[in-house]
């Protein structure tokens, strides 16, 4: 890490950090790699989850900032800048869209800020996810976001996060009332597979965090109760819409067999209407 961090914690294991590890970065430490190494090394195949997460995560957010009127993203749980970021994304394909990333992780807000120096349509606030007005009425958020336009809501794998009783639909339902029509959400979210790997991952994530809950499809689309769900649906990460030459087919083929862990990463677009 280049920035000076040295206020932090370094004892303690963050969820943000571990991710930053799975997909190769460097803003992590020996605890974070602890973690991540459990992953790797205990449950061999499951970065995959990561990265197809990531991938799903990139596709999102072109697809909205090229086909929809969308200009505005909330980015809820963020997490550490990596290679395309959502404004590196939705600014190649329109530029002047403006993000706001948020995240409880001291060390995301050190980072981002220090990436989003020269970008004056991107903000990086410091916040919990479970105090959503918190987020809506920061000073920041509202220097680049119009509530009164439609906005992106990206909950990019942080609901798995909120167990159930911090009420995970509570908070979508409060980004669902504060957005106009016409707003999107992208949710992606940890799947259950009802097999040993999913059982063996929360437990992992319990212990070590005190929150990691795999959902089913049909919880996941529960938590979107409200929004119109566009095709294809709550799918594995992979299936989501994927490019040409991503080594999977859309859904209805047969091009290449996930694997277990591949299907333990939920992902769907859904609209207000």
């Amino acid at each position: 890490m280049t920035d000076d961090v040295s206020w932090v914690d370094q004892t303690k294991p963050s969820i943000a950090r571990v991710y930053d590890y799975l997909l190769g970065g460097k803003d992590n430490y020996a605890v974070d790699r602890e973690i991540g190494d459990v992953f790797k090394q205990d449950l061999p195949g499951s970065v995959a989850i990561a990265f197809a997460n990531r991938a799903a995560l990139i596709r999102a957010i072109r697809e909205i900032a090229t086909t929809t009127g969308v200009r505005q993203f909330v980015d809820l749980g963020s997490g550490l800048p990596t290679a395309d970021n959502v404004h590196q994304v939705a600014q190649r394909h329109v530029p002047g869209s403006t993000v706001v990333y948020v995240d409880s992780d001291p060390i995301v807000l050190a980072h981002g800020r220090a990436l989003l120096e020269q970008n004056d349509d991107t903000r990086v606030i410091q916040a919990d996810i479970r105090e959503p007005e918190v987020i809506r009425n920061h000073p920041h958020t509202l220097e680049v976001i119009d509530f009164d336009k439609p906005v992106a809501v990206i909950l990019s794998a942080i609901l798995h996060h909120v167990n159930d009783d911090e009420d995970p639909k509570g908070i979508v339902d409060y980004w669902r009332d504060q957005v106009p029509a016409g707003s999107y959400f992208f949710v992606s979210h940890f799947r259950s597979g009802n097999n040993p790997e999913t059982a063996e991952a929360e437990r992992i994530l319990q212990q070590t965090f005190g929150r990691g809950r795999w959902r089913t499809d049909k919880e996941i689309e529960d938590l979107l109760d409200g929004l119109e769900i566009l095709e294809p649906g709550i799918v594995p990460a992979s299936l989501w819409r994927p490019d040409a030459g991503d080594g999977v087919s859309r859904i209805g083929d047969a091009e290449r067999e996930l694997t277990v862990w591949e299907r333990l990463i939920a992902a769907g677009l859904a609209r207000k209407p």
